[in-house]
């Protein structure tokens, strides 16, 4: 989802594109990682590329998620190191920040207090890779630099029952109880915890300023600064949908970090906004949906 956003950005730029997909390069093998980045010899590198998923998948599979991410950025970010790559921007995730940090979350809340328990493999392999990059900085001088967004959604997300993150498991559960005519759909936890979500082509847009506007070694948060609880988001994932039934919750499940908003204003001082509204960005996200549904079942 991302990596796809980034490439449409760079399209109205003049620059070629090299990418890699997961069946041409593993990038947990370090070997191939540093034959592909010896030979492609890229002059930056954008490190979307991540093991990740829904509140569900963290939970049970906590080692899968801390050692596929620590392989993916310390291959990549050594190989570029290695290979003298100019610049090199590292993608986080707002789940480094503390699970009841002050809101909104500030860059300098990192590692000051307990992270959220169902994911903080993740979270911790996300926070390996900011320390990497400043420590690059810090000994040889790399102009690595990281970037933290808030929950993405957008065109070519993952839709899986089991492990998708909140917005396309919604769309999809939605979606099918709409169709199959269910007239109460129950989703987990209480609906209280409130998020912060991010257009993908909105954050794709940010990257990109800040290749070009930023050389530090602290991190940059990237959101939309505004905030809905769970409840909300299923109603209007639901308006857009157009389903007519009802929303339940079953608190015996897990709701997650309670509130998520983190502090946008560095990133906002740089001249970037977010150009999507939450409502326009969803009835994006479902058309696309649609239409891959539609080629699906087509095909």
């Amino acid at each position: 989802m991302v990596g796809s956003a980034i490439c449409r950005a760079l399209q109205n730029h003049n620059c070629e594109i090299i990418t890699a997909n997961k069946a041409d390069l593993d990038l947990r093998d370090q070997h191939a990682v540093n034959t592909f980045m010896a030979d492609q010899k890229p002059d930056a590198i954008i490190l979307a590329a991540a093991k990740v998923g829904g509140i569900k998948a963290n939970n049970d599979e906590p080692a899968d998620f801390l050692y596929d991410n620590l392989m993916i950025e310390s291959n990549v970010i050594h190989a570029a190191y290695k290979n003298q790559i100019q610049k090199l921007l590292f993608l986080g995730s707002s789940c480094i920040y503390p699970r009841d940090a002050t809101q909104p979350i500030t860059e300098d809340t990192l590692l000051t207090a307990p992270l959220e328990p169902t994911n903080e493999a993740y979270a911790i392999a996300k926070i390996a890779g900011i320390k990497l990059c400043q420590s690059y900085r810090a000994q040889y001088d790399c102009d690595f630099i990281s970037a933290m967004p808030c929950n993405l959604y957008g065109q070519n997300d993952y839709y899986d029952a089991q492990r998708s993150h909140v917005i396309p498991a919604l769309i999809m559960k939605i979606h099918n109880a709409k169709h199959n005519g269910d007239k109460n759909i129950e989703l987990w936890g209480t609906g209280t915890p409130l998020r912060e979500f991010l257009y993908v082509d909105d954050l794709a847009g940010g990257l990109l300023h800040l290749l070009q506007n930023y050389s530090e070694a602290a991190p940059v948060n990237i959101g939309s600064s505004t905030e809905i609880s769970i409840a909300d988001l299923a109603t209007t994932i639901a308006t857009v949908i157009g389903y007519n039934g009802t929303i339940s919750f079953n608190p015996e499940m897990p709701d997650g970090t309670p509130r998520k908003l983190m502090d946008s204003s560095k990133m906002r001082a740089m001249g970037w906004q977010p150009q999507t509204t939450l409502e326009d960005g969803l009835r994006k996200t479902y058309e696309y949906y649609c239409e891959q549904e539609s080629r699906k079942y087509a095909a």
